[in-house]
């Protein structure tokens, strides 16, 4: 036993380095019910992974001592257990974004904008350098690249294309749902046979960022329906319509030309699905790599119930470079469940949507996905439980916060998602959220240095 002289130093330094979670009140509404959620912060970790920030970076951000093979653009690579992007100098990089880095369009959101910015290229400058004051390196789906891609040392930015839903556009049968495109009994128009080439005209326009090394990659859609119930919807479809064709087909090559929908496996139900999602990412990526070969192809923001389905990612896998995922309703990220994800698609994952909104913006707050807690406070610490959770599991390569600026009330325009709710870093007068983005900073400064903690207490020998 150690002596008491040597023993109570030894106690006061895991008191220092292994305090309690904080406990966080948490609702879906404003009504509630309310939920309390033990919360790991920066302050629950070992008080050496505080006491420095990362240091020695690259022009893009990444680790400028820890590099591999350097293609000129961003890739991605698994190393000693953990995945990386690596950018194109080489170096080992998280990426670390904000969705929709974009000014807001109503008449008090300009007037204040034209105040703080004076003009579009001084408020790209300006917001490049400010978020790299909070570590950030990365701009998420939606952001204005025209703008910000023009500044003089730009983020890492991602492009969304719209495949699906700007064919949907021109063919006819899509509507509006709350956050993305509605099809016809969820079924996307993957049989289409105007699709293919559709897709392959669409995806000229990529050929003009092709080279530049700034570009981390492609969306080429945002959540589209990716149903266990597909077979039955595509079946329900008129007659006429290529989709039901295709699953009558399907139907009726496994259990006989009599076969109905009452006679539909659980199996048949899988297998479906990976159909349709196969043709999808297929048809899409072969555009994609057609006009830009360069890039990463992120994929289509898988959501809602397609998180839970093996065979969605078992397909999108066989085409994808990295596995976008917009992650709502936890808490905390599963570890099991982004294990399937890793397992199934041999792809790392990178995190495109999540939010918490605080009940003190003095918005109603009834819209959006994104969990609602009381304070800016509160959301700073969902901020560094997800990303905590996200560093742990090996397998994200990064994660975008959506969003850069609050939804505006006075917007009439705005998507039924994004009509009153505190998402933003920013308020829509563009006053800055203080205890919020300096959570941000505490977990972006110190990504590699966490990393490096969590592969360590694994056993994981660092890269």
């Amino acid at each position: 036993m150690l002596p008491v002289k040597t023993l109570c130093p030894v106690l006061l330094l895991l008191a220092a380095t292994l305090r309690a979670t904080v406990p966080v009140e948490v609702a879906a509404k404003p009504a509630g019910p309310w939920k309390t959620y033990d919360t790991r912060t920066l302050a629950d970790l070992p008080t050496a992974i505080a006491a420095n920030a990362d240091a020695d970076l690259d022009d893009y951000g990444g680790l400028a001592h820890r590099t591999v093979k350097a293609t000129g653009f961003f890739r991605v690579e698994k190393i000693a257990g953990r995945w990386w992007l690596v950018d194109p100098l080489g170096g080992l990089f998280i990426h670390k974004g904000v969705v929709s880095v974009t000014p807001q369009r109503t008449p008090g959101s300009r007037a204040a904008f034209a105040e703080k910015f004076g003009g579009e290229a001084q408020w790209a400058t300006q917001t490049t350098d400010w978020l790299r004051a909070f570590s950030f390196n990365g701009l998420g789906a939606w952001s204005d690249t025209e703008h910000l891609a023009a500044v003089a040392a730009p983020l890492a930015y991602t492009r969304i294309w719209n495949f699906m839903s700007a064919y949907g556009h021109v063919r006819g049968g899509t509507f509006q749902q709350p956050g993305h495109t509605g099809y016809p009994k969820d079924c996307i128009f993957v049989f289409d046979p105007g699709f293919e080439k559709f897709c392959d005209e669409h995806a000229k326009q990529l050929a003009a960022t092709k080279d530049d090394p700034h570009l981390l990659g492609h969306f080429s859609d945002n959540e589209l329906p990716f149903k266990r119930e597909a077979l039955a919807n595509y079946l329900a479809l008129p007659d006429a319509d290529p989709g039901h064709a295709a699953a009558e087909k399907f139907l009726h090559d496994r259990h006989g030309a009599t076969a109905t929908a009452r006679d539909i496996s659980e199996s048949d139900q899988q297998d479906f699905l990976a159909v349709v999602v196969d043709r999808y990412f297929a048809v899409v990526g072969r555009a994609i790599r057609t006009y830009d070969p360069n890039h990463l192809f992120l994929g289509s923001r898988i959501h809602g119930a397609a998180l839970r389905f093996p065979e969605v990612f078992r397909t999108a896998g066989k085409h994808l470079d990295v596995v976008a995922v917009n992650y709502y309703n936890a808490w905390t990220p599963a570890p099991d469940r982004l294990a399937m994800w890793e397992h199934e698609s041999g792809r790392p994952c990178l995190i495109t949507e999540w939010y918490a909104k605080g009940l003190d913006s003095g918005l109603g707050n009834t819209t959006g996905a994104g969990w609602l807690v009381k304070t800016q406070a509160d959301r700073g610490r969902f901020y560094e439980n997800f990303t905590l959770g996200l560093l742990e599991s090996r397998v994200c390569v990064g994660w975008h916060w959506f969003k850069y600026i609050d939804n505006d009330p006075a917007d009439t325009r705005a998507d039924p998602s994004n009509q009153d709710s505190n998402k933003g870093l920013l308020s829509s007068r563009y006053a800055p959220y203080a205890d919020l983005l300096a959570a941000t900073k505490r977990i972006n400064e110190r990504a590699y240095a966490l990393a490096d903690y969590f592969d360590a207490r694994g056993g994981a020998p660092k890269p």
